[in-house]
């Protein structure tokens, strides 16, 4: 069992590299193609941010354990609320929220939500919900693109916090300003390739890894991938929100939450349903939903009073432990 829980770290580990050098790369590459910083940040950036939970559900699909799918992206948004969220704001004893995430995010946010509940119903997603969802993604990535231009292309101080979507589309732009004739050098090829390849072995080991648990430790795999593996895949997220707002860099910190969670619905849920109909299992049906609702629910309440103060992020903490407690079955 020892074995199996460091290939499970160590393959999550790779993940998270992996998909930190094909967006490096790939950012070079729009770059030396004269592609806007801009594009590059809300389409190469954006995306690359989700590769790691791309990376693993497809690999689910491909091995016949569509199950996790919706149970890693149930567990990952959940995670990334009352687990993310509730650090934050612990880290900052109070969040500021801007009105523009209320008025144009929370009402995607919302949206993406019931749509997933509606579809995970039935107890699976087939194609056809598949091209809504992703039709969903398209919506969402053209409305970032003609909505928020103006907005992306202020130049504003580039924090010091990990790289997050905001970040690396203002460093890009600093790239291409400092250097007008960018060249794409082989090191540009060759983490390309590397990040691929990484994320295709990271993805392969890290189901590998929940399967042989779930045999050994005879439970169901949905039990670890709504709980470890969305923890897991959202660490990027975790760290970027809780440095943000410990530097008092609030937008960053919960704008990150709900593109991360709009995201995940709609596209890393959405594309691997086009290759196998995803099952939805009755842990996730039973105990995911109910808990994806209530933490949709009180980030949109705490986001309409404008702030998010250091009690509602112990209760947001309480809450999802609450949330592993029940499905570890102590109550």
């Amino acid at each position: 069992m020892i074995f199996w829980i460091l290939v499970f770290i160590l393959s999550i580990a790779l993940l998270v590299k992996s998909a930190d050098w094909l967006v490096e790369s790939s950012e070079k590459i729009g770059l030396v193609l004269k592609i806007s910083p801009f594009i590059i940040g809300v389409t190469i950036v954006a995306i690359g941010t989700s590769f790691p939970e791309l990376a693993v559900n497809l690999s689910a699909v491909f091995r016949g354990t569509t199950e996790i799918v919706v149970a890693n992206a149930v567990g990952s948004n959940i995670a990334t609320i009352f687990l993310v969220v509730g650090l934050a704001a612990i880290a900052a004893k109070r969040l500021i929220v801007k009105r523009s995430l209320i008025d144009l995010d929370a009402p995607l946010l919302s949206v993406s939500t019931v749509l997933l509940l509606f579809m995970a119903w039935d107890g699976k997603i087939v194609f056809g919900e598949a091209i809504i969802l992703l039709f969903g993604f398209l919506i969402y990535l053209l409305y970032t693109i003609f909505q928020r231009r103006g907005e992306y292309e202020e130049t504003p101080e580039i924090t010091e916090v990990l790289p997050s979507r905001v970040e690396r589309r203002e460093k890009v732009k600093l790239k291409e300003e400092k250097a007008p004739s960018v060249k794409l050098t082989f090191r540009d090829i060759f983490f390309l390739v590397i990040g691929i390849i990484g994320l295709v072995i990271g993805a392969n080991y890290v189901i590998e890894s929940v399967v042989n648990l779930s045999e050994i430790l005879r439970i169901s795999p949905v039990l670890i991938s709504i709980t470890a593996l969305a923890v897991g895949t959202s660490l990027p997220e975790l760290v970027v929100s809780i440095r943000a707002a410990a530097k008092k860099k609030y937008e960053l910190a919960l704008g990150n939450i709900f593109g991360s969670n709009v995201f995940t619905i709609f596209l890393i849920v959405g594309l691997p349903a086009l290759f196998k109909p995803l099952v939805v299992d009755d842990i996730t049906l039973k105990i995911g939903m109910p808990y994806l609702i209530v933490a949709t629910l009180l980030f949109i309440i705490s986001g309409i009073s404008r702030r998010i103060h250091i009690w509602e992020g112990l209760m947001y903490l309480l809450i999802y432990v609450l949330f592993v407690a029940q499905l570890a079955g102590l109550f």
